[in-house]
């Protein structure tokens, strides 16, 4: 009896020992986002200084010329049209449309930003035939109206944005845990965008609506954890914040199960969906870092400075 009530108060030291101790750590905690964001910041910047843009715009933000190949098209050599075509062209992208269950390719799609009757002429040289419209089909998009339609676009999530902000201080009415609500949405969009520079992924008007959608999905955790650790008084600050975790981390894992099986299995989407579906699951990653990591621990250094418990 001696010998095992001694085994037991050793596991307790040991399991006291690796006890992770929130309220000692959660301003070092702090610093592991802020340096994320630090690093995205400075590469969206030094990306904007390489490129004059702080995204890549595919040909519906960009303007340029579209051609899908279908039908008995599928049969030639496709992998022979994309390297001679790389070598006619500079800034030409392919993509292949594949059935979801069988992976068999659908179309074969063809964007450049040289003009329609040039880009069809040299498909057509290649292929040896005739594009027509059984087989294919161009559109086309002038970059004026295209680039009228990404600032709009750009607008529109840039008011989305301050009215989500406008909103947040309507209902907290506190300047620190604002900003901090604040922040983290800012960075659940500028860390995917960093993300998504760096492996170099052309971004579609989709892609820009997919941001538009992030601002919602990340503030309702930060939220969430603002108001149960401020307005509610049900235990301790600790367990208050430990509650809005579970729910919160439950609420993102839902979302993740419904978009990432959509972007791994389901083939068959078009890649302006299958790019909703990526944003979405890297924005929700992000929120993870940004709600539990950064809005925690500044709303705990707030509540700890105005003696809140």
């Amino acid at each position: 009896m001696e010998e095992n009530k001694e085994k037991k108060q050793e596991i307790e030291v040991k399991s006291e020992k690796f006890k992770f101790n929130y309220d000692k750590h959660y301003k070092k905690i702090l610093l592991i986002p802020v340096i994320l964001m630090l690093i995205s910041v400075f590469y969206l910047f030094s990306f904007y200084g390489k490129t004059g843009e702080f995204i890549i715009k595919d040909i519906s933000l960009s303007g340029g010329t579209t051609v899908t190949l279908s039908g008995n098209l599928l049969d030639k050599d496709l992998n022979n049209l994309e390297q001679e075509l790389k070598t006619q062209y500079g800034d030409i992208s392919f993509r292949r449309l594949t059935e979801s269950t069988s992976g068999n390719t659908l179309a074969f799609v063809v964007e450049s930003h040289e003009r329609p009757e040039t880009l069809k002429a040299s498909i057509e040289q290649i292929l040896g035939e005739e594009l027509t419209s059984e087989n294919s089909s161009i559109e086309f998009s002038d970059s004026a109206l295209s680039g009228n339609f990404y600032r709009q676009l750009v607008i529109a999530l840039m008011i989305s944005f301050i009215l989500m902000s406008l909103v947040i201080f309507f209902l907290f009415r506190s300047f620190i845990p604002s900003i901090a609500v604040i922040f983290a949405a800012f960075a659940d969009i500028v860390m995917p965008l960093a993300l998504i520079d760096y492996l170099g992924i052309k971004v579609s008007a989709a892609g820009i609506a997919a941001f538009l959608m992030l601002i919602g999905y990340s503030v309702d955790t930060d939220i969430l954890l603002t108001t149960r650790a401020l307005k509610k008084h049900e235990g301790t600050l600790n367990e208050r914040i430990y509650g809005a975790f579970k729910t919160g981390m439950f609420m993102t894992f839902t979302a993740l199960a419904a978009v990432l099986p959509a972007f791994f299995l389901v083939t068959g989407f078009p890649d302006s969906f299958r790019q909703i579906f990526f944003i979405l699951a890297v924005g929700l990653g992000a929120d993870i870092i940004n709600t539990w990591l950064t809005n925690a621990s500044i709303i705990k250094w707030y509540c700890d400075k105005k003696g809140i418990k």
